[in-house]
Formats: C-alpha cells, structure tokens, sequence
C-alpha cells in the first residue's frame, strides 16, 4: 500500500505559494497517496510533469523526500517510479546534483543507478551508486536481486572495468547460484555479453578462474528455464576462449547440455554450433559432439528430430559433401519415412536445401536415387512422400534430372491405388510441369492428366483438371 503520510509532507501541501495554475499538478501528488494502484502508477508516469511545474529546486527538496517517505509499495509502482527516476537527472539540475536521486527509492532504483552511473566519475559511483548496487544485489526481494541480473550488462558499461571486477564480478558469482531460478536464468543469460566487456588483457583469467565455475554448476542446474537460459548463450564463450580452453573445459559442458533431458537446452547448443566449429575446426566437433547429434537424430520425442532436421543444411555446410554422406546421408533418408507427417515434410525441405548446398551431381548420384525407390514402397504415405520429394527437388535439379530421372516415375505412379496418391501425382505434374520441354507436356503428361481427369475420386478428378488447366493443355 502507499503511505498515508500527512497533508503538511506534500510539496503543494495546502497550496502555500498561492499559485492556481498548480492545482492539477497537486491533483497528481495527491494520486500519489491513493488507495488504487493504477491510480498510482498513472501519476508516477507523470512525475516529469510535476517535477517541470515545481522547478529543479523545489525537485529536491520536496518531490524526492516526499516520494522517499510516502511511497512503501508494490514493486510493480517501485518499478515505475525507478524507470522514471532514471530519466529524471535534468530535472533536478543536471549531474551535479544527480545524488539526490539515489536516495528517492527504495532499493529498487537499479534502473536510475544505470543512467546515473553513466553521468558520474568513478570516484563519484563508487560513493554515491554503489553502495545502492551492492544493496540491490543482495536485497532480500528475489524481484530486487533479478532487475540487477537483468540490467547487469548496462551497470557493466557504466560503472566501468575496476568497479566491475572488484564489485559486480562478486555480485554476478552470486547471481549465479541464487536461490530463485528466475534470477539465476536472467543472469545466466548475461554470461556471454559479461564476459565480452570484460577488459581484453584480464578477460580469459578472469573467466577460467572466476566465471566458467559457477557455469559448470549451472549446466545441472534443477530449473529448466536456468539450463535454457544458459544453453542460448555458453557456446559463444569459445570465440572468447579459444581453441584450447573451448577443447578442455567447454566441450564437456556443450556434450552434457547435448543430452540433457530438456528439449529446449538441446535446441540452443545446436543451434549454436557454428560458432564453436570456426574455433575449434570440424574434426574435433564432429568427434566430440556428432555421436550425440545422431543420437537427438533419432529420439523418440518428434520435435526433437523436427529441430535437428531444420539444422541439417547448417551442419552440412560446416561438416562438407564427404563427411555428410559418411556421416549424416542415412539419417536424411530416414526422416522421409518417419511416422510423422511433419518430420517427412521438413525432411523433404531439408533435401532441397541440401541440393541447392551440394549441388545436381550430388543429388543426382546421392539422393534422387534413394528418393525414387520409395515410390514401390508398400505404404502409400511413403509413396506419397516420393511425390514431394520430386516436388520440392525438381527446380533445385533443373530440366534434365526431372525429365529423365523424375518424369517416369510420377507418371507411373497416375496407376497408384490409392486415391490420395493419384491427386498427389497431379498436383506433381502441374509443379514440374514448366520445367519439362513442349513434347513432354504435350505426350505423355497430357495423356495421363486427361485420364486422371475421368477418375471415380472427385478430388484426382479436380486436381487433374486444375493441372490441365494451369499447364495449358486443355
């Protein structure tokens, strides 16, 4: 709840210099004090215009101390009034004066401390800011402790490195293993931009002796949303760190993090790996971390393997044409008759990618091969995914692939059993149709849309019309 403090502590207290054009400016300060929340918080997104109205002097010497004694509240209205507070430097007479702000909220005023800092000496900080910092980042309230956490790569620039190494390096340790995990996340997701601003000549001691510790205890952390967090960020600490530190003390952790029981913590390292290749090359990643990679390849959870397939074309282009097809060709394959339709649609996209990668002799002596034996397969779905393959491979293999290797079997398909097949293969015809010559068009895929046209199923029917139609063979 706000205070109650008595009419004589507000700065328009019973309107002393007489001055009317005030009163909506003491109308404000009086909402200040009200029993609704919002009504409070409305007034605190005014406090520039009260402040503009009193002048810098009266500022200081009556709004500050008024708020500081009238307002022990919810932190949803200590936030706002910290955010604003941070803007509020001119209004009391510029940095010179800048001090007196620090005194005005409670200990949650690390917003203002991020704006003030920055206007200050380091002398001055180390005076008048950090003592509220240091305050802030072992308050008792967790939402306290977590604006540091949050805001923490900002206090960094403004404090500056000594401040930084002596204080905020101990703070930030003990961030790390608070005992709320939403704090623990927010800091975890600063490690990265932490250690990039730490000075360049002390940066890796730093990191190797008081950082990477605490993150070593955060990869097994209890909280998802800790690890995640973590995840998102750990793998751009080899950059920082280089080949040898990265080989030895990141790889384990990026390893646990690969198989860790949260999808999310997966997702973020793999996302990620191309970072960690250009540092440490493509043969030591893809024996440290490609056993685990084909292991989330084929586990048992859909996303996970949907995630790893948006992936592929990446690793692909990092690991290169030998060392896919040693390595990763067969789980490509594979997804294309997963029991999932959304993983056999991305892995149909993945393909396409992987040609436009690789290249039509690739795929012509790879993966056209493979994709059009599934056209004989006993399950339909299968069939129908040979069809989407061709689809999706065609324009990526240009006119002599599709013609010669692609064309006869989408036509010999027309005579599937399957009803959902033979529209499918009408739907084929009108995709590749622009890419094959007139006499193609004009023979056999005219011959076979205008039986599909007569079908018994309306659907093959419609879509053999619609194909006629688009490809102009009526």
């Amino acid at each position: 709840m706000a205070g109650t403090a008595g009419s004589g502590s507000s700065p328009l207290s019973a309107g002393g210099d007489g001055d009317d054009s005030l009163y909506p400016i003491a109308v404000l300060i009086d909402e200040l004090r009200n029993e609704d929340v919002q009504l409070r918080l409305n007034s605190i997104k005014k406090l520039s215009t009260i402040a503009l109205a009193l002048g810098v002097e009266r500022t200081r010497t009556e709004l500050l101390p008024f708020l500081t004694d009238t307002i022990y509240d919810e932190d949803e209205v200590l936030l706002a009034l910290a955010e604003q507070l941070g803007n509020f430097t001119g209004l009391v007479g510029g940095p010179d004066f800048a001090h007196c702000l620090l005194d005005s909220v409670r200990l949650l005023a690390v917003e203002a401390c991020v704006s003030i800092a920055q206007l200050l000496s380091q002398d001055d900080v180390e005076v008048l800011v950090m003592p509220t910092l240091r305050q802030a980042a072992e308050d008792k309230s967790w939402r306290v402790r977590y604006m540091v956490a949050d805001k923490f790569s900002e206090l960094q620039k403004a404090v500056g490195p000594k401040i930084t190494l002596n204080d905020l390096i101990p703070a930030f340790q003990n961030l790390l293993k608070d005992c709320e995990a939403e704090v623990r996340a927010a800091a975890a997701h600063k490690v990265k931009e932490l250690c990039e601003n730490l000075p360049s000549e002390d940066r890796e001691t730093i990191i190797m002796n008081q950082i990477l510790p605490y993150i070593k205890e955060l990869v097994s952390d209890t909280n998802q949303h800790v690890k995640t967090a973590l995840a998102s960020v750990i793998m751009g600490l080899s950059t920082i760190l280089g080949k040898e530190n990265t080989i030895e003390h990141l790889l384990p952790l990026f390893l646990a993090q690969l198989k860790d029981e949260c999808p999310e913590v997966r997702l973020n390292i793999i996302s990620n790996l191309d970072c960690v290749n250009e540092v440490i090359g493509i043969r030591q990643l893809s024996q440290s971390l490609l056993p685990a990679i084909v292991e989330l390849a084929e586990d048992a959870k859909w996303r996970v393997r949907l995630a790893i397939i948006e992936y592929m074309p990446l690793l692909a282009g990092q690991l290169g044409m030998e060392f896919f097809d040693e390595k990763l060709n067969s789980l490509c394959m594979a997804w294309l008759v997963d029991h999932v339709y959304a993983i056999r649609e991305a892995a149909t996209n993945n393909l396409m990618k992987l040609v436009q990668k690789f290249g039509t002799e690739w795929a012509q002596n790879t993966i056209v091969p493979k994709v059009l034996v599934m056209a004989n397969d006993p399950n339909y779905l299968h069939r129908m995914t040979t069809l989407f393959c061709i689809n999706a491979l065609s324009e990526a293999c240009g006119r002599e692939i599709t013609t010669k290797q692609m064309l006869p079997i989408v036509l010999k398909m027309a005579g599937d059993q399957v009803a959902n097949v033979r529209f499918n293969v009408a739907k084929s015809l009108q995709k590749i149709g622009p890419l094959l010559d007139t006499d193609a068009l004009q023979g056999e895929v005219k011959l076979v849309l205008q039986k599909l046209g007569q079908d018994e199923d309306m659907d093959v029917k419609y879509f053999a019309q619609e194909a006629i139609s688009v490809l102009a063979l009526a």
